[in-house]
This record gives structure tokens, sequence and C-alpha cells, in this order.
């Protein structure tokens, strides 16, 4: 704990260094495709993935694929998702056999968030499992040996990469097939194809009970550096990195931060304190924290230690712990959403915790422990407006 602290307040000084680097966030979290060709995420619509597919597609000869792009933007993981993607994509001709299957849907479950590249897909694991840009649908990566070439043949879900990097530009990639996937079904994600029809040799690999991280985890926690630095939260941005190991055996994240201004003018509490603004396995965007009641008590990554909802309802009214938001949903993807608070949250007593618990919600004691806990940081902090205490 003292050197992860350390860690971050080192960290702060070299926030003024990174804002035009790259590469230490690209190296941390492992990019699927070559250091040589790891471009910055583009956050321009007119050169993101969707917009570019539709004419990358009609240019390699997918032209069925390319007329269902513009069913992408009804689905809302594109609309949360505008990083870098790759595409397995199947020919005119096998679609065609397929009189039955819906062309959109079979372009969303060929398509999975990051870049992997065909060299990287040989180094993955026999039966590496990657989440599609169709929410709990996943592709199964297996591989073989050619005896005559002895290279190394690529199966998406049992179809093989024929045609492999047709196009890789740093934002797509895509990889021509021999044929086109089975819709997939909603155990994908499962170690239900694990089975001996995948070892037709051995019995399958037992299951460990351990949580597996998921890529798309990893992939959304990359996205959010990379839009947190560059807008204005640089410091939660170095936070995450450091707490990468655990952050990405979650689900989701919903992390409250204060800008790195706020840090700076008075508001360092919150370098030390990261893990306490952070509810794992939670995704509450504004909406549905407008939903919780007051007493509403969340956990926080920090062992032992919670968070309340003092007081219900929108962004202008609405406290946790005390404090008030100033922006909500700063930054949000697939897995993690960020909001903005004046001040970090004081730490409630465990008394006023059980007020809460219990509907009591307006006890003294909680009060006099939040006022505590947030008076240096008010000091600094009160022309915000976010120093505001509901009084008893």
């Amino acid at each position: 704990m003292a050197i992860e602290s350390l860690q971050l307040s080192i960290l702060i000084a070299a926030i003024f260094f990174s804002a035009t680097t790259t590469s230490m966030d690209e190296d941390l979290f492992a990019s699927p495709q070559s250091q040589a060709r790891r471009p910055e995420l583009i956050r321009d619509d007119s050169l993101s993935p969707t917009s570019l597919l539709e004419p990358i597609l009609s240019h390699l000869g997918f032209h069925d694929l390319a007329m269902a792009v513009p069913s992408l933007t009804d689905s809302p993981s594109f609309t949360t998702w505008n990083g870098p993607s790759t595409l397995f994509a199947p020919s005119d001709s096998s679609l065609k056999s397929c009189a039955s299957c819906s062309v959109p849907r079979i372009l969303s479950e060929h398509i999975v968030p990051g870049l992997f590249s065909f060299g990287y897909l040989q180094k993955l694991a026999f039966g590496t499992k990657v989440e599609t840009m169709s929410p709990g649908h996943c592709l199964t990566v297996t591989s073989a040996t050619h005896r005559v070439t002895n290279t190394t043949r690529i199966f998406i879900d049992g179809v093989e990469i024929s045609r492999p990097d047709m196009f890789n530009n740093g934002i797509v990639v895509v990889h021509g097939l021999e044929g086109f996937i089975a819709p997939l079904s909603p155990f994908s994600c499962s170690i239900e194809k694990m089975t001996s029809l995948a070892f037709p040799f051995s019995l399958p690999p037992p299951v460990s009970s351990s949580f597996s991280p998921s890529p798309l985890m990893r992939l959304m926690l990359r996205d959010a550096v990379l839009r947190l630095r560059t807008s204005g939260f640089g410091i939660l941005a170095l936070a995450i990195k450091i707490k990468y190991p655990e952050l990405v055996n979650l689900q989701n994240a919903t992390i409250f931060t204060v800008d790195d201004f706020s840090i700076f003018t008075g508001a360092i509490s919150y370098v030390n304190n990261v893990r306490f603004h952070i509810v794992p396995n939670r995704y509450l965007a504004m909406a549905d924290l407008e939903r919780l009641p007051a007493g509403t008590v969340l956990p926080s990554l920090e062992a032992g230690q919670y968070l309340a909802v003092t007081t219900a309802g929108g962004p202008a009214t609405m406290r946790i712990n005390y404090v008030r938001m100033k922006s909500p949903d700063v930054m949000r993807n697939q897995k993690v959403v960020v909001h903005s608070l004046f001040l970090p949250f004081p730490h409630l007593h465990p008394a006023s915790l059980d007020g809460l618990i219990n509907g009591q919600d307006h006890v003294e004691e909680n009060v006099a422990a939040a006022n505590q806990g947030m008076k240096d940081s008010c000091a600094a902090l009160e022309e915000n407006g976010g120093c505001e205490v509901i009084p008893p």
C-alpha cells in the first residue's frame, strides 16, 4: 500500500511530461499487434472503424458485408466502442450459401475489439476465446501446424483464415475466412465449446474456479487510460495503470475521480485513496445512480470500506458520502464508467454506515465525520461549490 502510494506520488510529476508519449501505455496494455504498428486510438468519427468499414470491405470485394455496415449503428456496442477493431470476413459466395442467415448479425459476430494481426493470433493459446462486438458472444481461436510447409494455420470457430492480413491500417484489420461462422450461441463465452470434439486426442482440461480476465476488459481499460489522459484526468489514468492487475480481473467497474487541476490545488488525498473511489463489478452510469435510493451502500475496491448514497436524485442534488458530482459520465465504454467529483470522498464512520443501512440517513455523527474528512480539501476547493454538506 505504501509502495503504491509512493508510485502514484512520483507519477504525478510525470503527468506533465507524458502528455505526448504513448509507448508506456501501449507496452503495459499489451495491444494485439506488433509494437512497431501501435497507433493512438482515433476519436474522429470520420476515421472510426465503423465509418471506415464500408469502403474498406467494398474495396476488398466483401460487398454483402459492406452493405450491412450501416446496421452496426443500431448496436449499443458500437456506440460505446470507437477503437481499433478486427474483422474476420466471410466471402460473398459463402454468405449466399446460407439463405436463412442474417448478414448484419454475422457481421457483428465477426468483429472483435482490438487489433489481432495474423502474427498475434498465431501466438495465442489453443482455444483462446475472444469476445465479439455482440456482447456475450465469443469466438474461439484454434491452430494447427501444416505438415508440409510447417506453418501455423489459424481457425476461428473452426473456420480457417485463408487470407490473413488482407488489410491493416492500424485502425481496422481484416482477415478473409474460408467460410462463415455459424451464429454464435449465448454460451459461446463459456467452456461449452472446449469439449472432446475440440480436443479429439485428450480429455478437456479441468476448468479453473478462478475468474479468467476478459480480453474485452483489458481493451476497455486501455481505452479508458488513453481517453482519460487526454481529457484532464491523467492522474487517474496513471492510477489505472498501477492498479491494472486488480482491475483487469473485474467484470466491469464504476470509478469516481477528481480532475488533475483539483488534485494539484488541494485534493492530493485522492492519490492515496484511489481504490476507495472504485466500485468493483458494478457498471453505474448516471442513469443508474439516479435510481439508487438514499441509504444505498456500495462496496469499494478497498476491503472493508464502503460508499453510501447520502442524498438521492440527479446530478445537481445527488450526494455520495456527502460529496456532489462535478460531471457525471465523463468517460464510459462497455466495461468502465467514470464520474468526476468536486473533491475526494471522505471515509464515513462505521456507526454512520450502520445508520444508513437501517434507513437512518440523517445521523448527526455522519455529518461530523464527513465534515472532518473534507475539511482540508474544502479549504482549497470551496470556490467550486463541491463542499456543500447536507445538514442533519
